[in-house]
Parts: C-alpha cells; sequence; structure tokens
C-alpha cells in the first residue's frame, strides 16, 4: 500500500440497509441488506474497479458513497473529510469534489433541457461561474469530452446513447472533481461505442488526474481501466487486488466463477481451461445466509462456512480474500 497521505477515499465497515415497512401503520418488518460492512480505500489518481452480479449493491456502494443514501453505518473519508458526519451547507460544498456517472444515459438526462444547460446547472447551483465565464465552460467541456459546441443548444432527443454520455461526462466534470463514480458507464451502450467511452475516460484521468470508482459487471472492460479490482457479492467484498493479480490468479471461488465465464481470444487456451458453473441463485438480500454469504452456492463449502463468516485478510502484499480456504488457491 502507498503511504496514507496518497490516500483520497477511505471507506470503513459502510453499511446500507432499506428498511421494509409493511401494514396501514407502516410497522418495519425486516430489511434488504443491499450493503453489508464493507471496507475499501481508493488513492489519489487510482481507478478501482468494482465488480459483480446484478444486485450484488455495486451501485448502492457508489450512491451511498457520495452521499445520495445517508448509510446505516459506517464512515467514508473523503481527502480526510468523513463525508457521513456533514450536513447541509457543508455537504454540498464538498459536491463539488464528488461526481458520478450514471448507467442510463437516456435518463440521466432532463428532456426539457438544452445540452448547454444541463452542462451549466452545476456551474450555476455552486455560483461556480456566471454569464460569460458559464458559455466558454460549456464549449470548453463539449470539445473534451469531442463534441461539437455548437450542440449546445440541442436536446438530448437529438443524440445517440454514446453521445449522450458524453453530455454526462462533461456534466461530471463541470465543477472540476477530483473523484468520480462511474456506475457502469458504458452497459447501456453497444459495444462499438463502449471502446470510445472508455478511452475518453482514460484520456480525462491523465489530463486532469481524476480517481475512479468504476463500476460493471463486464469483466474484460474492467480488467483494461482498473488498476485494482474489488468483486462484491451480496453486500460484502469478498476479494480485492491488483487487476494482474485477480485476473490471474483469483483465490476465491466466486472470483474464479466469474472469470471462468469470460471468453478469451484463444481457442486453444480456451478449451483447457476449467468452466466453473455455479448452481442455484442468488440469495436474498433480505435474508442473507449465515456465515459466508456464497457458501450455498460455492463449489467447496463445508460445516464451517455455514457457522463462522470468514475474516476479509490479506493473505498477499495487496491481495485481500474472505474464504475459510483460499489459502489452497496460493500459488
Amino acid at each position: 500500500m502507498s503511504p496514507e497521505n496518497n490516500v483520497l477515499l477511505d471507506v470503513q465497515n459502510l453499511v446500507m440497509h432499506f428498511p421494509i415497512y409493511r401494514g396501514v401503520i407502516r410497522r418495519q418488518v425486516g430489511a434488504v441488506h443491499a450493503v453489508d460492512g464493507i471496507s475499501f480505500s481508493v488513492q489519489r489518481g487510482e481507478t478501482l474497479g468494482l465488480v459483480g452480479d446484478s444486485g450484488c449493491g455495486k451501485s448502492t456502494t457508489g450512491r451511498t458513497i457520495l452521499q445520495l443514501y445517508k448509510p446505516t453505518a459506517g464512515n467514508v473519508v473523503f481527502d480526510g473529510v468523513d463525508l457521513v458526519k456533514l450536513k447541509g451547507e457543508e455537504m454540498r460544498k464538498m459536491r463539488r469534489k464528488l461526481q458520478m456517472i450514471f448507467q442510463d444515459p437516456y435518463a440521466s438526462l432532463n428532456p426539457r433541457m438544452t445540452v448547454g444547460d444541463i452542462i451549466a446547472e452545476p456551474l450555476m447551483v455552486h455560483n461556480a461561474a456566471t454569464g460569460k465565464e458559464i458559455q466558454d465552460r460549456i464549449e470548453y467541456l463539449l470539445n473534451i469530452v469531442k463534441l461539437n459546441p455548437s450542440f449546445a443548444n440541442r436536446y438530448p432527443h437529438e443524440f445517440s446513447g454514446g453521445q449522450r454520455q458524453r453530455i454526462g461526462v462533461a456534466r461530471a466534470l463541470a465543477l472540476q472533481p477530483s473523484f468520480i463514480v462511474c456506475d457502469e458507464p458504458i452497459s447501456a451502450l453497444d459495444v462499438s461505442i463502449q471502446a470510445q467511452v472508455i478511452n475518453l475516460l482514460e484520456e480525462l484521468q491523465n489530463q486532469f488526474n481524476l480517481t475512479y470508482l468504476f463500476i460493471a459487471h463486464d469483466l474484460s472492460v474492467v480488467r483494461h481501466i482498473s488498476d485494482r479490482v474489488a468483486v462484491m457479492y451480496l453486500g460484502i467484498i469478498v476479494e480485492m487486488a491488483s487487476r494482474t493479480k485477480l485476473y490471474n490468479a483469483p483465490m476465491h471461488p466466486y472470483t474464479q466463477a466469474l472469470l471462468s465465464a469470460v471468453p478469451i481470444p484463444d481457442p486453444v487456451a480456451d478449451a483447457k481451461r476449467k468452466r466453473v458453473i455455479l448452481e442455484g441463485d442468488v440469495p436474498s438480500p433480505v435474508n442473507p445466509p449465515s456465515g459466508c454469504r456464497f457458501r450455498t452456492r460455492c463449489p467447496i463449502a463445508k460445516q464451517i462456512c455455514s457457522e463462522q463468516t470468514p475474516d476479509f485478510r490479506e493473505l498477499e502484499p495487496g491481495h485481500f480474500v474472505a474464504c475459510h480456504f483460499a489459502e489452497q488457491f496460493k500459488n
């Protein structure tokens, strides 16, 4: 790990439960365990990839970090400040440094606003620019995301999905943030457009020294853009390591199953590798399994897996795994 002063974001024991109410008097009868005590850090200028099944809590993690959801428990320390403790005006000022690129470019842009108004809105809300400065900033932002500045007077419905996502990127960059949550920014786009958006994000990161939390379920994309990768399953992180270590030597059975499903361009190597087929369905986050969350689908689960929750431990430098039997997969 790099020195602590290089850590931009430090998440400790983050919990986000959504209460379930029933009846006329709205009595709470349970909770959805969307995020259940995860910890990680992101260094300045780094991209941390967050992968996992749909519904495992990836997007909720990103939104909770940005305080779009107030966490049930835990701490989110950004640049030395605990965001959980901030309220009102203090949090509003901090939002200039934290932005989000949303998953659906068709739903995240207001159809009644022009592109220029969409990009200008954060500048006006935070009093970051006025008059001619706003127009200059809009033109500059459209240029850096490789869109024609004359598009500023058009409406979102006039653009393709890839162009809309570029508009979303321009809006996220308007306030010159240092940290951006990319919430599956390419999953709604055609494959031919995905590479363009990924390349744009990498260029912008180098140009502005941005730090990304990149949420996705496409492991090939995550491998390309991330420095480190965290794997989530049912509200918890089960494995985290550098990109090279995680893809070359995964130590958690769930990570191995995910990677075995990724197609590789070498037909000979593809024929030789072992496929891991997971049986059953992902358990409900309302009532997660005891002990290890993955035990109901794990091919190597034993009695201890149902009785004890595995610690999230560092088996190799920078390689963290939450599995009782992870040592058997060490090289």
